[in-house]
């Protein structure tokens, strides 16, 4: 292996030409707009909505898929059933599946006359065209992050200590919430915060699902593409760099948090 200069040379390289410059270059963009025309953009009513349900669907779908990723795992881990190598690979199947062709599909689905959105209509939920539609769509692309990041410290993670805390008397609760849950905790971190960036930038499989309606339904990527639509480049970089911002905000927090964390392993 080559020494570190080398090493850290080659990797600054890499990381200044894919995430650094690139970067830079919108936050440039942005500053070509004096200081009271970008707070102008960035906090207008539309971007305002656009942001709040993009965060707050990205965050309450990285949540259910903490919730749901932590028992996939544990089921595919630890248990064997039929069908459990089906299960394994839909489980990948939003890494492989184009974004376009999950948004259709959740569309057809969730609809009000889709497959399953025509009995729920009847009910009084709509589960398309609104901010379920964009919360379903992120569970369906966030789950493969929890779900695989989970899995090998679940394999890792010594059966024998939980044995051995049952022998001692502690029930399965117990067992669960004082060894199998912190040991998980670095590793669940991790998968949300992934689920979490990947759901504040997804686009694909959104817009098919979401409505698109200003202040409503309007995610951010799809604000950013309409103002790039109108040639409106100064706008997009501002409303993107606000997200770069508090993504990266909440990013840096929640890495703090696992170091933390790991100090207590």
């Amino acid at each position: 292996m080559p020494g570190f200069g080398l090493t850290m040379g080659v990797t600054l390289t890499v990381l200044s030409l894919i995430v650094l410059i690139p970067l830079s270059a919108v936050v440039l963009k942005a500053a070509h707009q004096s200081p009271a025309d970008f707070w102008a953009v960035a906090t207008s009513q539309r971007s305002m909505a656009a942001y709040r349900l993009t965060f707050g669907a990205a965050f309450v779908a990285a949540v259910i898929n903490g919730v749901f990723g932590v028992l996939t795992a544990w089921a595919l881990v630890r248990y064997d059933f039929p069908g459990k190598t089906m299960v394994n690979a839909l489980v990948d199947l939003p890494f492989a599946l184009p974004t376009a062709v999950a948004g259709i599909a959740l569309a057809t689905l969730y609809a009000p006359t889709g497959w399953v959105g025509q009995f729920l209509t009847p009910l009084g939920i709509k589960a398309a065209y609104n901010p379920v539609g964009v919360t379903i769509a992120l569970i369906f692309i966030g789950l493969p992050f929890v779900v695989r990041t989970i899995e090998p410290v679940l394999r890792d993670a010594a059966e024998d200590v939980e044995e051995a805390a049952a022998s001692l008397g502690a029930n399965r609760i117990d067992t669960i919430l004082r060894i199998v849950l912190p040991a998980l905790a670095p590793a669940w971190l991790t998968g949300f915060a992934m689920a979490f960036a990947r759901g504040v930038g997804e686009y694909g499989s959104v817009i098919f699902i979401a409505g698109n309606m200003p202040y409503k339904s309007e995610i951010a990527p799809l604000l950013i593409i309409i103002q790039l639509e109108q040639f409106e480049y100064a706008r997009a970089a501002t409303i993107a760099v606000v997200m770069l911002a508090v993504s990266f905000t909440m990013l840096l927090v929640i890495n703090a948090i696992q170091a933390w964390a790991r100090r207590f392993d």
